[in-house]
């Protein structure tokens, strides 16, 4: 991809300090760029590559002040993260722009492919799918029977879908994640065995989520688990049946939902949080890294941490008085023993 400075600036609505007609075909990092590379400056603390980068057009904020010349062509734009972030994504649309369908591949005579499709070699598309417009179904991908694919949907190598989960539109769902597996349910029996209770549910998700690799996502025993609009999870977790996500809400890796919890709408949640089943979380909750959610969440927009988890302010005051145990603990004793020989005193 090849683009001139005047038309980024063009894309980006900014505006160019140097060679309009510039051209360049590769991003990358500011202090590492080289001629022909468009770049940007968002961090302070990356400003003096600003002066010394080879790049040949770096993106900044429009009330940045130079203290040095400036060697590459600048296009100023009111916030220069998002400017290139919007550079980033068409790069990357350009780059995974695939159609056609690959030999070998199993599609169903029933299912229903839209325009614009890709996909690739050895996927399987069972009976009644339906695929939306501008989907990218990866090798190696399985859609379960009566499965739902919106448009402009992509689903990367490996994904499996069970049987009659529906994705909305817009969705992305990164390698080897699962969903609308059973959810983990056994009833116990007198005997001390366990019988499995078959899980009957679906998996609904809704526009705009981005799933990372290796999740897994289970149906619901009845009913839907419910992922809603704008959900952003990291790899490595895991919904339990039934559970609801609440809309815009992050999760980030190893985080396990228990069974029918529900997480209120632009919630944060850290890495390795574990979640009781059957509590709900208040929206705009912000829950820290390795933390224990045991019992509902009413107050929203609250922060959480530890385990149990209690409110994050409270939690660090605790921190600190818990590393001061040792020194507390020699100072009780001491007292203890002044207690002790004084009251021995007295008796004499």
């Amino acid at each position: 991809m090849q683009l001139t400075a005047y038309q980024i600036k063009t894309l980006l609505d900014g505006t160019i300090e140097g060679n309009p007609d510039v051209v360049v075909d590769q991003l990358a990092k500011i202090e590492e760029a080289q001629a022909g590379s468009l770049s940007f400056l968002a961090n302070p603390r990356y400003e003096q590559y600003l002066y010394t980068t080879n790049a040949s057009i770096v993106i900044i904020n429009e009330d940045y002040t130079l203290t040095q010349p400036v060697k590459a062509t600048l296009i100023r734009v009111k916030d220069a993260y998002s400017s290139f972030s919007i550079l980033l994504e068409q790069y990357n649309s350009i780059k995974l722009n695939k159609k056609g369908i690959e030999d070998p591949c199993f599609i169903h005579p029933t299912a229903k492919i839209g325009r614009d499709v890709y996909i690739g070699a050895f996927a399987y598309i069972g009976s009644n799918v339906t695929i939306g417009n501008g989907s990218k179904i990866y090798p190696h991908v399985y859609l379960g029977d009566n499965v739902k694919i919106g448009d402009a949907c992509t689903l990367f190598s490996g994904v499996k879908i069970y049987n009659d989960c529906v994705l909305a539109n817009r969705i992305v769902v990164h390698s080897n994640t699962v969903i609308g597996s059973d959810g983990f349910g056994f009833a116990p029996q007198p005997d001390g065995s366990f019988n499995k209770v078959s899980q009957i549910g679906n998996v609904i998700i809704e526009d705009d989520v981005e799933i990372g690799s290796n999740t897994s996502i289970d149906r619901a025993t009845m009913g839907s688990t419910i992922i809603h609009k704008g959900v952003k999870m990291d790899n490595l977790i895991q919904l339990a049946h039934n559970v609801e996500i609440g809309a815009n809400t992050v999760i980030a890796s190893q985080t396990g939902i228990s069974g029918s919890s529900k997480i209120g709408e632009n919630s944060i949640i850290g890495g390795q949080v574990g979640i009781v089943g059957h509590v709900n979380i208040a929206k705009k909750s912000h829950i820290q890294a390795k933390a224990g959610i045991n019992r509902s969440i009413e107050e929203e927009g609250k922060k959480w941490a530890g385990a149990p988890a209690t409110q994050y302010s409270n939690h660090m005051r605790a921190q600190v008085v818990f590393q001061r145990l040792p020194e507390l603990e020699k100072e009780l004793r001491e007292l203890k023993h002044q207690i002790n020989s004084f009251s021995r005193r007295k008796s004499e």
